[in-house]
């Protein structure tokens, strides 16, 4: 759940309605154990896009930097610009990652007006943003606008429709509708953009357009890992839930508490499906 700057205060505001929730300390753990938890299956995606030796990669909403290290260490002679909303996780960012530090570059930008020239990239990345800003669709226009003929877009978009875990006292179904998506839908953004996203980037007309899915459950992923995701949101986004939900914070808390406790729990089961979005943008011709 990552924000990017906008040109104004006024404009911040309106486009990052989340800003105070990305700026608690539990963004940094949110952060790390999603990577830990996604990581593993995503990186292996990255191979289909057959990028330059020396390319460049746009990482937007790059946050504390965990993917943004990931993606330089896995292309050794790419350059790759991370770019987010707060200074606090960039700050964090550019003390990390000593080992390829000479090649990734850390600064403030607009999702909405990336301040780069058309066809500057050979791969833009985002993650764990879309569904956290109004107007997604324009900040996926802007992607492709700064995305070279032939060069690939790769989105991680989430859908809080794609949660299940195992009910309790309370339902976890209940909570993630009345929760998320309710919080989404009164802040102007849509917590279900995950299922949206392919058909948005079918309508920018890219090309290979693929959905692979990150499963993120006790099976695959380590039980602390997936439930110190749950744990960090619950930490970020209790009291702003409750507040839009119309519900206390003491029950916001036993929902997660409750989720967090299946998850961790090895008779239980849960899982939380991840879409990923991947497509290329369509060579330019050249007329005659």
């Amino acid at each position: 759940m990552i924000m990017l700057m906008s040109m104004n205060k006024a404009a911040a505001s309106d486009r990052n309605p989340q800003a105070d929730m990305m700026a608690d300390e539990s963004m940094v753990r949110t952060l790390a154990t999603q990577a830990a938890a996604i990581w593993p299956q995503e990186e292996p995606l990255f191979s289909r896009y057959r990028l330059p030796e020396s390319a460049r990669i746009l990482d937007v909403g790059c946050g504390t930097g965990e993917v943004s290290a990931r993606v330089a260490r896995l292309y050794a002679s790419a350059t790759i610009t991370g770019i987010d909303v707060l200074e606090g996780p960039l700050a964090i960012a550019r003390t990390r990652y000593p080992d390829v530090a000479a090649r990734v570059n850390f600064e403030s930008g607009d999702a909405f007006h990336l301040h780069f020239a058309d066809a500057t990239f050979d791969l833009t990345v985002c993650r764990h943003v879309l569904q956290a800003v109004p107007d997604a669709e324009r900040v996926l226009a802007e992607l492709k606008r700064v995305t070279k003929p032939g060069g690939w877009m790769h989105i991680l978009s989430e859908d809080y429709g794609m949660l299940h875990m195992m009910s309790g006292p309370l339902d976890p179904d209940q909570f993630w509708q009345l929760g998320p998506v309710q919080f989404a839908e009164k802040t102007g953004t849509d917590a279900r953009f995950g299922r949206k996203t392919w058909s948005a980037m079918r309508t920018l007309e890219l090309q290979d357009l693929r959905v692979d899915y990150a499963i993120v459950d006790t099976l695959r992923v380590d039980r602390a890992t997936f439930a110190g995701i749950i744990s960090a949101w619950r930490d970020g986004y209790a009291d702003a839930l409750a507040t839009q939900a119309g519900l206390s914070s003491a029950l916001i808390r036993q929902h997660f508490n409750e989720i967090i406790a299946s998850i961790e729990n090895p008779g239980h089961y849960a899982v939380w499906f991840v879409p990923i979005i991947s497509g290329r943008i369509g060579a330019t011709v050249t007329a005659t």
